[in-house]
């Protein structure tokens, strides 16, 4: 299954206007960003969980990366609750579930192979440094190494955001809105920049809150592996 392959188009999807569709687990649906695969694929989706739904244990060979945006994500790890960024190593292992049914926005199948680096941050707690270079923007660094940076910015009402991203980029809207290219984008919108695109955002009304992922789509060849 090819979903959003051609990874040098810039996408723009409403992932909150989109369709649930079921997966081979009762009470889990999802709506699919971008996929290369089938059940076992290098994916990105917004997942939801019903109320007491969950998984069998299982292995990220790929790793998994994941926000929670609503409700409450678990495993035998911990609690998660909505802010929660998560990166769950390859090799890594875990049961998850929701017994209140939460919705995140997960990433699979996209570590190095050799990444042990596990990541907790309630992004809610942490705080944010001004970036001089661009007025009205704020940044909160989640994670960087030699393959990606993750930070989520805070931009200002009426801000404007421009930059080429050389390596591509993602973006998630968590709260707020901007436009961009003539995209309006809100809350659960996602866009995937091509590696050379340009962002020319403008802030709406009341600023916008985005995570952004640069860097990693020089890395879309990953193998997956059983």
């Amino acid at each position: 299954m090819d979903i959003n392959a051609d990874f040098s188009l810039r996408v723009v999807l409403h992932g909150a206007a989109m369709a649930w569709a079921d997966s081979p687990v009762a009470g889990v649906q999802r709506r699919m960003l971008d996929r290369i695969g089938d059940e076992v694929a290098r994916a990105t989706t917004i997942v939801r969980y019903a109320p007491g739904s969950r998984f069998t244990a299982h292995t990220h060979g790929g790793g998994e990366e994941f926000i929670v945006l609503d409700g409450v994500f678990q495993d035998e790890h911990g609690e998660y609750s909505p802010g929660s960024y998560i990166r769950n190593p390859p090799t890594s292992r875990h049961t998850p579930g929701s017994t209140e049914g939460c919705i995140i926005f997960v990433k699979l199948w996209q570590f190095a192979p050799k990444d042990r680096t596990h990541v907790i941050v309630d992004m809610n707690k942490m705080g944010k440094i001004g970036d001089l270079l661009r007025p009205g923007v704020a940044v909160t660094p989640l994670f960087e190494d030699e393959r990606e940076t993750v930070q989520l910015e805070h931009w200002e009402p009426g801000a404007q955001v421009q930059l080429t991203y050389p390596d591509g980029a993602e973006l998630l809207v968590l709260a707020g809105d901007f436009c961009d290219a003539g995209d309006h984008l809100h809350a659960m919108s996602w866009m995937r920049l091509p590696r050379g695109g340009r962002l020319a955002a403008l802030a709406g009304s009341q600023g916008a809150r985005v995570w952004i992922k640069q860097g990693h789509l020089r890395f879309i060849d990953l193998p997956i592996v059983l």
